[in-house]
């Protein structure tokens, strides 16, 4: 008898799905079928954690990710696919719901999931017969991985999906293309690209900022020839922080409020912006403030309703950024020299590492976190992906990170704290063969420490550092005045090498800046889970971001 349960597997191996992240009980039946399809299970110890999981699996992949939940974890799961959603990364949440015989009528841990994931989601369903699997499954990849990706969910009537159990005829399996994005490279008008490129030409300094989409169409190739054939200064979110080498000439480092000086400064200067796959909030634009509203500018998104959102535009590129890179490198004309202006870059760039070295290479103890994060740098290896956590984490690597060896990335929080470490593990469990390191403060590492049991029970291989200044620090402006209010963002002295040595991982924890690179290079010869942690100084605090007439402040 071929039921749900079988199809739900045999449509995820077909689709390439290697992995599925879930917290028990949902699915039995299926779970036991993926297995002997050879889609690995992932049993975790949270909801969120396993959206995460199925997020960093995305982001790192491309392809999409499952994750899921019985009926009554259905909102918790939602919580977890709120950075999914901002980072525009495909993936799959599937749960247990009401069926109509129960629905409405105070069945046992039973609501209305619709609502709830409505706002988080680009598209969420009931299925509340077997037969209709086949369709609704195919319809939800193919909106989660097409235009701007995103995540999708479908509730599966029984408190544990058990409408699947059903018998079901045979029907084709999903296509496998919509579960990969970008699955459509749509092109741009002819014309629009023209336009561009003659704003491109006549402009005296331009300046790229690239955002998460181009991770998203895996643009990275494409747009890097574009700025190296037309010598175009490159800054970026966090999120496409490896686009260029840090020792490129043209790249200028990450800008916004967590950011480099020279970026900010950089890009208050063009007088041409273009935009790439960035949905100019504020994190990139400082507030709206780098560059000033009413700079010339253009925009590249797959989403037309992107487009001039927060600055008014002398080009709109609607499509797929890779393509529309392609575009105007066939369009563009040899550029007008701009010597002086790329000689001014350099200038920025060279102010930058003399005012910085310094503190990078602090032998102070407490340890800087300015000096952790240029010695992760120079000890990342080749090919490695950088998983960082919001907050003083993500601050700190747009800073004083340098991705300079072949093949390294980096993916980042959308905003969500406790994020960075099961995202690393889905994204280990995505590219097994990669070097997957995770970089978090002790704040966000507390949501989801559990998760060290997982990664030991399925033999998941991440390095993670852990920055342990002794609590929330960035938020110690906001309390710092009266040390009555120490609890709200001190925290009690925890040990989290001992922790993770309690878990069955292998930890160290480093005390002294010189210890630092010895044991980072021991640890990535480890292979099993590893746990660094390393005593940061909890006054060392990120700087305000630069603009042209104040020091913008995150708080």
């Amino acid at each position: 008898m071929y039921t749900g349960d079988q199809y739900l597997a045999d449509a995820f191996a077909a689709c390439g799905v290697s992995h599925f992240f879930h917290v028990p009980l949902v699915l039995p039946k299926a779970v036991k079928a993926m297995q002997a399809a050879k889609v690995n299970p992932v049993v975790v110890h949270s909801e969120k954690a396993a959206a995460y999981m199925a997020d960093g699996y995305a982001r790192a992949s491309g392809r999409i990710g499952i994750c899921g939940a019985q009926q009554i974890g259905a909102a918790n799961l939602a919580a977890g696919l709120l950075d999914a959603y901002m980072a525009r990364s495909p993936v799959l949440a599937l749960t247990g719901g009401s069926s109509a015989t129960t629905r409405d009528r105070n069945q046992y841990q039973e609501v209305d999931q619709q609502p709830i994931y409505a706002g988080l989601t680009k598209m969420t369903s009931r299925i509340d017969m077997a037969s209709r699997l086949p369709d609704m499954l195919g319809q939800a990849m193919r909106v989660a991985t097409t235009g701007a990706p995103g995540p999708v969910h479908l509730e599966l009537a029984g408190f544990t999906g058990f409408v699947l159990n059903e018998p079901i005829d045979a029907a084709p399996l999903p296509n496998p293309a919509f579960a990969l994005c970008p699955t459509v490279r749509h092109a741009a008008p002819f014309a629009d690209i023209q336009r561009a490129a003659d704003l491109l030409q006549q402009a005296e300094r331009p300046v790229i900022i690239a955002g998460s989409g181009i991770r998203s169409s895996r643009a990275q190739d494409a747009l890097k020839q574009f700025v190296r054939s037309h010598k175009l200064p490159l800054a970026t979110s966090l999120d496409a922080k490896a686009v260029l080498a840090e020792s490129d000439p043209l790249s200028l480092g990450v800008c916004g409020i967590y950011s480099r000086e020279m970026a900010n400064q950089a890009v208050s200067e063009a007088d041409l912006v273009i935009f790439a796959g960035t949905t100019t909030g504020s994190m990139t634009t400082t507030g709206w403030k780098v560059p000033a509203p009413g700079v010339a500018a253009i925009q590249i998104d797959v989403d037309p309703r992107e487009l001039g959102r927060n600055y008014p535009l002398q080009a709109s590129l609607c499509g797929d950024p890779a393509t529309i890179c392609e575009q105007l490198s066939e369009v563009a004309e040899e550029q007008p020299d701009r010597s002086g202006w790329l000689a001014h870059i350099e200038t920025l760039r060279a102010d930058w590492r003399r005012t910085i070295e310094t503190v990078e290479t602090s032998n102070a103890r407490p340890i800087r976190p300015e000096r952790l994060c240029r010695t992760l740098s120079e000890e990342l290896p080749e090919g490695a992906l950088l998983v960082v956590d919001t907050g003083h984490a993500a601050a700190w690597a747009a800073r004083n990170i340098y991705l300079d060896r072949r093949g390294q990335g980096l993916l980042r929080a959308a905003g969500s704290l406790g994020w960075s470490y099961p995202a690393a593990l889905g994204a280990k469990c995505a590219q097994p063969n990669r070097p997957v390191v995770c970089l978090t403060g002790d704040g966000a590492f507390l949501y989801h420490m559990s998760e060290m049991e997982t990664a030991r029970r399925y033999g998941i291989n991440t390095v993670t550092i852990v920055s342990n200044n002794g609590g929330f620090s960035q938020e110690k402006p906001i309390w710092i005045d009266n040390p009555d209010y120490d609890h709200h963002w001190r925290f009690s002295p925890v040990n989290y090498a001992e922790a993770a040595q309690a878990f069955g991982c292998k930890a160290y924890r480093v005390e002294r800046p010189d210890d630092l690179a010895p044991i980072l290079r021991s640890a990535f010869r480890d292979d099993a889970p590893v746990i660094i942690e390393v005593v940061t100084d909890e006054l060392v605090l990120h700087p305000p971001a630069w603009t042209p007439s104040e020091q913008a402040r995150f708080y």
